[in-house]
C-alpha cells in the first residue's frame, strides 16, 4: 500500500476499452512522515469517488491492473481507497 495525495484530474483523448467511466487522477505520492517523494504519477481511480486534496493509498503493477474490472487493464497505479486519518507514533 502507498500514500498520496490527489492533487489534479487528467482527461484522455481517448479511452481504452475496460477503463470507460474510470477518472483518471493526478497523485503526489508522499513518505511515510507525509511529505511529497518523487514526481506526480496518474493513477485510475478504482473507487470512483476520490477528489481533489484527498489523501488516497493506491498501488501499482499488476496490482493496479487487477483492482479495476475488467482485470488486466493497461493502468500503471491504481487508487484502491480514501483515507480517513493516520496515526503514526512518533518519539
Amino acid at each position: 500500500m502507498l500514500l498520496g495525495r490527489v492533487v489534479g484530474s487528467v482527461v484522455p483523448a481517448s479511452v481504452y476499452t475496460g477503463l470507460e467511466g474510470v477518472p483518471m487522477l493526478l497523485v503526489q505520492p508522499l513518505d511515510k512522515a507525509g511529505r511529497p517523494e518523487g514526481r506526480t504519477i496518474v493513477a485510475a481511480d478504482a473507487t470512483r469517488m476520490a477528489g481533489p486534496d484527498e489523501l488516497v493509498y493506491y498501488e501499482g503493477g499488476r496490482e493496479a491492473a487487477l483492482a479495476l474490472d475488467p482485470w488486466f487493464v493497461p493502468v500503471d497505479h491504481a487508487i484502491i481507497g480514501i483515507v480517513d486519518a493516520v496515526e503514526r507514533d512518533v518519539p
